[in-house]
């Protein structure tokens, strides 16, 4: 049986440090300090000028789900992004109190700069879910 492997999960955008704290307060995770310095933004206030802020990340704390990475790319988003975060909110919910959770949630993201784009409803085969955009646009669903 093959090994598992760790992974980290890396965003091409306009403002890394901007998203990265986004997704800080999406996931709970943190801006960790790099080595030898006691701030990202120490760090970052090191780095000559043309790299200042062409990339940052974010970690678990409890060091258990994967490191995200961002970096800065010249271009912008252009179509749909082809990775996709499902954040897991609502586990084990169904129905109104699913919901509920879902749209509690949404609305703590919308006014952090997310954009509500769908609310996909329970079927047959599926619970409800939120389809949403970070703050540059990428997609993802509270599920």
């Amino acid at each position: 049986m093959a090994a598992i492997k760790q992974f980290q999960v890396t965003f091409d955008c306009a403002n890394p440090e901007r998203v990265a704290r986004f997704w800080c307060e999406v996931l709970g995770y943190v801006v960790p300090s790099p080595k030898g310095f006691a701030t990202w933004d120490e760090f970052d206030r090191s780095q000559p000028s043309e790299e200042q802020g062409s990339w940052c990340a974010c970690a678990d704390p409890s060091g258990v789900g994967p490191r995200f990475y961002f970096q800065r790319v010249p271009e912008g988003k252009v179509a749909k992004n082809r990775v996709h975060l499902d954040v897991r909110v609502a586990t084990g919910l169904v129905g109104e109190e699913r919901l509920a959770t879902l749209e509690a949630e949404c609305a703590r993201l919308v006014s952090l700069g997310a954009v509500r784009v769908a609310l996909l409803p329970a079927d047959d085969e599926n619970e409800s879910c939120i389809t949403m955009q970070d703050i540059e646009g990428n997609e993802f669903c509270l599920d």
